[in-house]
């Protein structure tokens, strides 16, 4: 691997991990410090993915017209910015839930961007036969992210207070503007075409909506995801108020389950290599999300065991099923649509998580937060049957040609490295 990915990678690994703390860090500024009730939290929760749905789709096109690059420094220097914002209001004694939520709308927003452009920005740091396997090291190293983080954020916690938690992310994004300032400039300059968003952002849905497997993939994503982040969104709650636990023993927990991701990241390229890209999508998605159903019989004590056990094969399914969706979306996908692309699917894909974190919100308020636990994973355990309509459940492997679309009436010849031939470690993609 050359150096411009390796300062991605090191760019990635930096700003997941501070995201990761702040994850565990900012339910606990709610629920402890500011007395949130549960569906605030889950309010807290829907602000971070809620500007996929505002301005995903408008997002895409402005990214697929400049370099992805200086987009992504722009980005991480705003996040510092944000983030600093919450400790320097705690110490001053003005914190409160609007400022947590305007916060998580506004790093969202960044978010929005950065992601966008950097799944857009790899393919121009690696040669199309190291793809998969640059892909597979980072969604690995944001598993292994999520491990560390809430681990971290327990410590920091217990040592100096969820506010300097926060703080930390601030640092890890500095760290990340530095590491993608550093990288060599090599990004071809996009073409120079009229401005016409609408237009763009049409082709874009058009590609996603024509095409059989992007399709299936997208509406699965987006269901999957209002079961797995109704159940996460209320996660800290939960272990606080129900089961009764401490802020420093939530962020363990929590790193624990998140092992389930380093686990899927490392099995996705030998399960693909051996059973079929599509086939090894199947098995972790339809065989995995069942698990959650162990999650709500967490008890004290010896009853965490539920919690950890469930986490960690939901975290391996997912993982391991998003590391080859998005290594066949990012070739399969022409490179003039990818940003295109990438943000029509996660509109929904996306889109969906506010509204998750939303019914599992008002789901605690009317019926109690355990018996929403039990709602939102009960969703999730079904949501694996809508990759049996199409075409997917009938091929072994993925294939490395998308069909024609809107007027343009000729496949578009892909890269190979997708399919059997090739090494299958994948590119991460959004939950």
């Amino acid at each position: 691997m050359n150096r411009g990915f390796r300062l991605l990678w090191a760019a990635e690994a930096s700003s997941k991990l501070g995201s990761s703390v702040t994850n565990v860090a900012l339910p606990l500024i709610a629920v402890t410090t500011l007395d949130a009730t549960a569906f605030q939290a889950t309010l807290l929760y829907a602000a971070t993915w809620l500007p996929w749905l505002l301005i995903g789709l408008p997002a895409g096109a402005w990214v697929d017209r400049a370099r992805r690059r200086p987009v992504m420094i722009a980005c991480d220097l705003v996040s510092v910015l944000l983030f600093l914002s919450v400790p320097a209001a705690a110490w001053l004694g003005v914190l409160s839930i609007g400022q947590l939520l305007a916060v998580a709308v506004a790093a969202g927003t960044v978010a929005v961007f950065f992601q966008t452009a950097s799944q857009a920005y790899l393919p121009s740091l690696l040669a199309a036969g190291d793809l998969p396997r640059g892909n597979a090291m980072l969604h690995g190293t944001e598993s292994t992210m999520q491990v560390a983080g809430p681990g971290a954020a327990g410590l920091i916690i217990q040592l100096a207070g969820a506010t300097s938690a926060v703080l930390a992310d601030a640092v890890s994004f500095a760290v990340s503007a530095l590491c993608i300032w550093s990288i060599p400039d090599r990004e071809p300059r996009p073409a120079r075409t009229p401005a016409r968003l609408r237009r763009d952002v049409v082709e874009g849905v058009r590609f996603v909506a024509g095409d059989p497997y992007l399709r299936v993939l997208t509406v699965y994503g987006a269901a999957s995801n209002v079961g797995l982040i109704g159940y996460q969104s209320l996660l800290v709650v939960f272990l606080v108020r129900e089961v009764g636990i401490g802020g420093g023993t939530v962020g363990l927990l929590i790193a624990a389950i998140s092992c389930g991701g380093v686990l899927g990241a490392a099995l996705a390229t030998p399960l693909a290599r051996r059973a079929g890209t599509a086939r090894a999508m199947l098995l972790c998605e339809l065989g995995a999300t069942p698990f959650g159903l162990l999650i709500p019989l967490t008890r004290p004590g010896a009853g965490l065991l539920f919690l950890v056990a469930g986490g960690l094969v939901i975290g391996a399914g997912v993982v391991a099923g998003n590391v080859v969706k998005a290594a066949f979306r990012q070739q399969y996908t022409p490179p003039r649509l990818l940003g295109r692309v990438l943000v029509s699917m996660q509109f929904l894909n996306l889109g969906a998580i506010p509204l998750g974190a939303l019914i599992a919100g008002g789901l605690a308020t009317a019926i109690g937060i355990r018996a929403a636990m039990w709602c939102m994973t009960g969703g999730l355990a079904l949501t694996g049957l809508l990759l049996l309509i199409g075409p997917l459940k009938s091929r072994r492997d993925l294939p490395e040609i998308p069909i024609s679309y809107g007027g343009d009436r000729s496949p578009v010849r892909r890269r190979p490295g997708c399919d059997t031939g090739s090494d299958p470690g994948r590119r991460a993609g959004p939950r």
